[in-house]
C-alpha cells in the first residue's frame, strides 16, 4: 500500500465511517473521517458549510485538507461521498493510498441515510431520486481510483472489514 494508507471511497451511506473504524482497528492504521475534519476546523457542520458557503465552498475546504492528510503515514481515510468529483482529488487517491469503494445498492442507501439529517443533498422532497443521480454521476469515478470495489449490502459492518483485511493482504503479499 502507498504510504500503508488505506483510502475508502462511496456513496453516502455505504458504511465508510463505520467500516473504517473496524478496518482501523484490524490493520493497526489511524482512523481518519474526512468530514468530522472539515467539520472539527471549521467548528461548524457540514449542513451549515453547505448553507453557507455551497457545495463549492465545501468542495474547496474538503480538496485542501485532502491534500494535507493523505501525505500522512498509516492512516485510513473515510472520505465524504463527493470527493471523487474533482480530478486533483481522485489522482491523490490514487496514488497516495490503496482506495477501496464500498458500494451498496440504492433502497440500501436510502434505508441507511433516511433520517440522517447531516447530508444536506438528501434533504429534499424525494432523496432516492438524487441518490440515483449521484449513483449515476459517480460509479465511474469511484471505479476509476478503486484498487478493490466491495459490496456492503445487507451485511455486518465487521464481517465487510473482515472481507477487505483478507482481500488487502492477499493483494499485497
Amino acid at each position: 500500500m502507498n504510504n500503508n494508507n488505506l483510502f475508502l471511497v462511496g456513496p453516502m451511506g455505504a458504511g465508510k465511517t463505520t467500516i473504517g473504524r473496524f478496518l482501523a482497528d484490524s490493520l493497526d492504521l489511524e482512523f481518519v473521517d474526512l468530514d468530522t475534519e472539515i467539520e472539527q476546523r471549521c467548528g461548524a457542520n457540514i449542513p451549515w458549510i453547505f448553507d453557507v458557503e455551497g457545495e463549492e465552498g465545501f468542495r474547496k475546504r474538503e480538496t485542501q485538507l485532502l491534500e494535507e492528510i493523505t501525505v500522512k503515514k498509516g492512516i485510513l481515510l473515510a472520505t465524504g461521498g463527493g470527493v471523487v468529483l474533482t480530478e486533483n482529488n481522485r489522482e491523490l487517491l490514487k496514488t497516495r493510498g490503496f482506495v477501496v469503494y464500498l458500494n451498496a445498492s440504492i433502497d440500501q442507501l436510502l434505508e441507511r441515510t433516511a433520517h440522517d439529517r447531516n447530508r444536506p443533498l438528501l434533504q429534499v422532497d424525494n432523496p432516492r431520486v438524487v441518490i440515483e443521480q449521484l449513483i449515476l454521476d459517480r460509479d465511474p469515478l469511484y471505479c476509476e481510483i478503486a484498487d478493490l470495489v466491495i459490496m456492503t449490502e445487507r451485511r455486518k459492518p465487521q464481517l465487510v472489514a473482515e472481507d477487505i483485511v483478507t482481500e488487502v493482504r492477499h493483494l499485497m503479499s
